[in-house]
This record gives C-alpha cells, structure tokens and sequence, in this order.
C-alpha cells in the first residue's frame, strides 16, 4: 500500500502553509484511500538542525517515514524570494538520495505573486540533489487566498482549491502509478 509523507517546512504554527498542507492530507487519506502522515520540521529539535546532528535520535521517526512513503508533499512558506531555513536545515540532514524513486508534490504559500518562481530556482534544485525525478507542478498560494477559520478549519479561495484538488488528484494517480510498476518490476524479476 502506498504511503505519503507531508513535511510541513513552515517555522510557525498555525500557519496558513500548515493548514493548506493538512487540507491536502485530508483530501488524499479520505478521497483518494492515501494514507498521510504530517511532520512539522519546526518541531524538531532546533540544536539538531542548526548543528547538522545527521544521527539525532529525533531524526530517526521523520527519516523512517521518509523511507516508507512513495509520495511527499513539501509545503513551504516563502521568505525573502527562498523556502525557509528549518526546511533547509531539514533537506539538509536527509540521506544523499533520500527522494529517488518517490513522487514530489511541492507546495508555496507567500505575501505575492512576485515569489511564485522561488520553487522553481530555490527548492526543486535541492530536490533534485536529493534524488527526486518526478516532481509536480507546484501549487503556489497567494497568503489572501487561504483563510483560516476559527475552528481552525481552512478555507480555500475557489481558484487554489481548483488547483489544489487538480494536483492532488494527479499525484495520486502518479503514486499509484509507480507503486503498480514497483510490483510488476518485483514479480517479473
């Protein structure tokens, strides 16, 4: 059975790129028989990013569904025309070809439009390093575009929710594509 595994790569919660995130989990757990697991690199001790500790115990959990998942969501903020820092420090401590063989879905939140392209020259090289060769278009959400409710519920504009769901249903079916091409690759082996 195939496996997501979503990173949540913003440095605050709640978030508007958090939400969008567990809204796209929900939708592919329920509608599209995916299970999803969330991992908010915030809450990973900030000493093990920031000194580079590939070996911390804590990493083992997020490193372990990593391996097990054949799709991942990464969901960024966007700062400064770049993904944020944690995430990096994140990417950072993952093993060499962490993202080979799995289905990349990334997804940008930020203020403007203006940093629609960051994913593109900022976060998809670093994927890529990490072994990552099929990787989504990208859903990029303007911050006006996502409210979060009271309840803290999220409510999408009707044009990203469009988008959201077009992708997310694209990814699954590239996820159940290459988890149906893994078992014939094994039964004919």
């Amino acid at each position: 059975m195939a496996h997501i595994l979503a990173i949540a790569g913003s440095p605050s919660h709640p978030s508007r790129t958090y939400a969008i995130l567990e809204y796209a989990a929900q939708i592919l757990s329920q509608q599209k028989d995916l299970p999803t697991n969330i991992i908010s690199v915030r809450d990973l001790p900030a000493e093990d990013l920031a000194y580079g500790r590939y070996d911390s115990a804590a990493l083992q959990q997020p490193k372990a569904l990593l391996e097990k998942a054949s799709g991942v969501i990464i969901a960024t903020p966007i700062y400064k025309a770049a993904y944020t820092g944690v995430l990096k420090a994140f990417l950072d401590l993952l093993p060499q070809k962490a993202l080979l063989g799995k289905i990349i879905l990334p997804v940008a939140t930020g203020g403007t439009i203006a940093h629609l392209l960051s994913v593109e020259y900022a976060l998809k090289p670093v994927l890529s390093e990490l072994g990552a060769r099929h990787i989504l278009s990208t859903v990029y959400a303007v911050d006006k575009q996502i409210q979060i409710q009271s309840d803290g519920s999220v409510q999408l504009d009707e044009e990203i929710d469009q988008r959201l769901q077009d992708v997310l249903k694209e990814f699954a079916l590239a996820v159940n594509h290459s988890q149906n091409t893994a078992k014939e690759f094994i039964h004919a082996g």
